[in-house]
């Protein structure tokens, strides 16, 4: 399968760090153990510095690059251009201060290290982490708490940390906003982006107002009974493109809908009546398992063309990531009105 993973000349490995699962891709280096983050940071091949240069720069190999624009990143191990275009106000962050920023949170936290790679040619990188607590819902329905951050070197995105909640018994990514609480922060690449990444203690905070209220929300919503009717029509809106397909919804119009999207929410439907994680006490027939259809679908049933556009289907704010949100949004109107909240005027 394809991946954009980068893959690290000098050593011939990818670079892509995973402890015992092999995650979002299929390959890299798998350890046994949690370990610190200086060792994730060299199994996974980012312990490259990352430098901003002029217009016209000579590389310490002796050639010379001209850009087109004021500033570029390249790496300095391998002088590769990772980003043209940047502005004078860009500041490089370095990975080693992106892990210093995880072991900021870790004090106290007891954070272990899970994933961390680079994507093209280093220009993106990612590092996710699980913390030691989690949420349960019911007696045994089991939610583990992780920290996601990824950042890119190439001027295009800034630096964002999110809470990411995922579920065990099916490993779904169960990402969400509640209302006025947001579960991701972003910092840009500024002069005082340092000083942005040692307050820390905002992230877990975050993540300390998003839990209870999550476990709360999740525990509400596996007491409320749905039928196997209004499932179908809750996927059905929830995954809906376009005012266009909501209308169709509302006046039973089927046959002028996509292929794709009828598709869509067969599979979605297929997850909820079929899937073994739909089958506990939490999930059947529950709210929390309408929304679990959905989430389920996406990450377990869904094709995609490669791991790299499920990842960013599923964290990077993707479709996937988009309907996981209209569908809790969804789920919460349901909890307050019931089927009320399926009704398209």
């Amino acid at each position: 399968m394809a991946s954009n993973i980068h893959f690290d000349t000098a050593s011939g490995e990818f670079a892509f760090y995973s402890v015992k699962e092999k995650a979002w891709w299929d390959g890299g280096q798998i350890s046994d153990k949690h370990e610190d983050s200086a060792t994730v940071l060299s199994k996974a091949h980012l312990d490259f510095p990352v430098v901003k240069a002029p217009d016209t720069y000579v590389f310490p190999s002796g050639k010379t690059e001209v850009s087109e624009t004021s500033f570029y990143t390249f790496r300095a191990d391998t002088e590769v251009i990772l980003g043209t275009g940047i502005g004078a106000a860009y500041k490089v962050v370095q990975n080693a201060e992106a892990f210093a920023f995880f072991d900021a949170i870790a004090e106290g936290e007891g954070i272990k290290y899970e994933t961390a790679g680079a994507l093209g040619k280093g220009e993106r990188i990612f590092i996710t982490a699980k913390l030691p607590s989690y949420i349960k819902v019911g007696n045994d329905d089991i939610i583990e708490k992780y920290l996601f951050l990824t950042m890119s070197h190439d001027g295009k995105e800034s630096i964002t940390a999110a809470f990411t909640p995922i579920r065990i018994v099916c490993n779904n990514t169960l990402n969400a906003a509640l209302t006025n609480c947001t579960n991701m922060a972003k910092i840009k690449h500024t002069e005082n982006v340092q000083e942005q990444l040692k307050e820390a203690h905002k992230i877990m905070g975050m993540v300390n107002t998003l839990s209870p209220l999550m476990e709360q929300v999740f525990n509400q919503w596996a007491k409320v009974k749905i039928t196997d009717k209004e499932v179908q029509r809750l996927i059905q809106i929830a995954l809906a493109p376009n005012k266009e397909t909501l209308d169709n919804i509302r006046d039973g119009k089927l046959e002028l809908m996509s292929g794709s999207y009828r598709n869509q929410v067969f599979g979605a439907y297929g997850y909820a009546m079929m899937a073994d994680s739909q089958k506990l006490d939490t999930t059947k027939g529950t709210l929390f398992g309408a929304y679990n259809a959905i989430t389920g679908y996406f990450q377990n049933v869904r094709n995609y063309n490669d791991n790299d556009e499920k990842l960013n289907s599923i964290i990077y704010g993707g479709i996937a990531q988009k309907k996981a949100q209209a569908t809790f949004n969804l789920c919460s109107e349901f909890a307050k009105t019931g089927s009320d909240a399926l009704v398209l005027n």
